[in-house]
């Protein structure tokens, strides 16, 4: 085992938050300064990225209930009955950004007296798509190695980003080379690069809402659709069988318990690896699970596969020393 401590979740989540802020000012001021459309929406997409992070840590309900009674069934029904409010009036002001970066473009492209945004509007977004890059790795490795599932939501989330980022930098590119070589064409991609992030933004923001109302809804998968869950288990050497495996669909992603039975003769350290191999081997074959729990139990033949002969050659006590 790794005696190397992991850093605590809260503040690689909140670094990412922090990142995303900061991105956001960088690309708003030098956009505002060089005059281009396209850099300014991107910045409105760093500052959708931060608040949908910020929705993700911040506590849904002030008032938490402390009784001692109920199941782990009733626990998670509780926590998906609460309204998130945040994640909604994020995705509110998310949308209204993605409207205004989009109504804009849609006004300089029918004015059509443009000009071509400066050179450090360009330099600014390589700057930002490297350092993205670096905090979307450092997150990414973390998560993985913990084994949440959430490097599968950071993955996905900083896919789009950096499609944003690709398509800003493209629009500005071409509108620097239009105005070098006095191509009035050119100059309209600033605007189009604008338009085509103001929908993204439109995206960020819907889907904000969709995974914070509809994917609290938790359903367990039928046996024919977990059966290659439980093969891909049974090729971990060291796993006996597999007792039980329960597959729950929350949202986009699949989250698992699985039981497994081992040589009970084994060490509890030799389980624990064993476990460790059928969880990793689970996330890593199905992009789309995302927590894995696996339980260890000693494998028990049962009778009639147990002899006398068995209990007398074991070198297992059967009485407490």
């Amino acid at each position: 085992m790794n005696d190397k401590p992991l850093p605590r979740k809260q503040t690689v989540a909140w670094t990412g938050i922090l990142s995303d802020v900061l991105l956001a000012l960088a690309k708003g001021s030098i956009g505002y300064l060089s005059g281009s459309k396209a850099l300014l929406g991107d910045a409105i997409y760093s500052g959708a990225d931060a608040a949908a992070r910020l929705a993700g840590v911040i506590p849904w309900n002030l008032k938490q209930s402390h009784k001692a009674e109920g199941s782990a069934e009733r626990g998670r029904a509780a926590q998906g009955s609460k309204e998130p409010m945040a994640a909604i009036l994020f995705s509110v002001l998310i949308i209204m950004g993605g409207l205004q970066v989009a109504f804009s473009a849609i006004r300089d492209l029918t004015r059509g007296h443009l000009s071509a945004p400066e050179e450090s509007a360009l330099v600014a977004v390589l700057l930002c798509i490297v350092f993205k890059e670096a905090v979307f790795q450092y997150q990414y490795r973390y998560f993985k190695k913990k084994g949440d599932g959430s490097h599968a939501a950071y993955a996905d989330s900083h896919r789009f980003s950096l499609y944003t980022s690709i398509t800003v930098f493209i629009g500005i590119a071409l509108a620097i080379t239009g105005g070098y070589l006095n191509w009035h064409p050119l100059l309209y991609m600033d605007p189009i690069a604008a338009l085509l992030t103001g929908c993204l933004i439109l995206r960020k923001g819907y889907s904000l809402i969709a995974s914070s109302v509809y994917s609290k809804k938790i359903q367990e998968l039928p046996s024919e659709e977990a059966a290659s869950f439980i093969e891909t288990v049974q090729r971990v050497h060291g796993v006996i069988r597999v007792e039980q495996l329960r597959a729950l669909e929350e949202g986009s992603y699949v989250n698992l318990h699985v039981k497994i039975s081992v040589n009970p003769r084994i060490s509890v350290m030799e389980a624990q690896d064993i476990s460790e191999c059928a969880r990793k081997l689970l996330q890593h074959r199905f992009v789309h699970v995302g927590e894995v729990h696996m339980d260890v139990v000693p494998y028990d033949p049962g009778y009639p596969y147990k002899s006398n002969h068995e209990l007398v050659d074991n070198d297992i006590p059967t009485l407490l020393q």
